[in-house]
């Protein structure tokens, strides 16, 4: 299913590159010709579809992953681990330093939710949308750095930190981490 994405993709991008760069200047010499050549006609249905292409298969993707209840999405973590955003633990003593664990996820929301948000830009209000997405990110972060810990045997993760990256459009990296320490009894 990604190499057809991947596929789809490509003939996009060559489409749209052979459009704009081969298609807008060909128009402006010959504008008053009616018949479009054939080339500018097979970059548009590479255009078109390719983005048909890859809507279908990241739609069948999502689809398979909802049924068959497997996707990147993590399990409830082990909620044994203790998790402080602090150096210390009053009343506890620190063994060992596992070291760093991280857990990380980008996240987007579909084009309705962020038209819908777009539209609260402008009157005003809290952006549901985006705090909502956020707050997904930010549990699906943190479950996979506790499942890093839990991995290592860790009691606690100390000095937990969370940080934001736009990576495109509406999209965002929510990396949690913090170092993963064994303590005494």
């Amino acid at each position: 299913m990604k190499i057809i994405r991947h596929i789809g993709s490509l003939a996009f991008v060559l489409g749209l590159f052979t459009a704009v760069f081969a298609g807008i200047p060909w128009y402006m010499i010959v504008k008053d010709d009616p018949v479009v050549p054939w080339w500018l006609r097979i970059a548009v249905f590479c255009l078109l579809g390719g983005i048909l292409v890859v809507l279908l298969t990241v739609a069948l993707e999502q689809k398979k992953s909802k049924t068959s209840g497997e996707g990147p999405l993590p399990t409830e973590p082990d909620r044994t681990l203790l998790l402080l955003n602090s150096a210390t633990l009053p009343g506890r003593e620190i063994r060992e330093i596992l070291g760093l664990v991280q857990g990380h996820t980008v996240f987007a929301i579909w084009l309705g939710k962020d038209l819908s948000a777009i539209v609260r830009l402008i009157l005003g209000g809290e952006l549901t949308e985006y705090t909502e997405m956020m707050g997904r990110a930010r549990e699906i972060a943190t479950n996979r750095m506790i499942a890093n810990a839990a991995e290592m045997g860790a009691d606690a993760i100390i000095n937990i930190r969370y940080m934001t990256t736009s990576v495109v459009g509406s999209a965002a990296e929510l990396l949690a981490y913090g170092t993963a320490v064994k303590l005494s009894k």
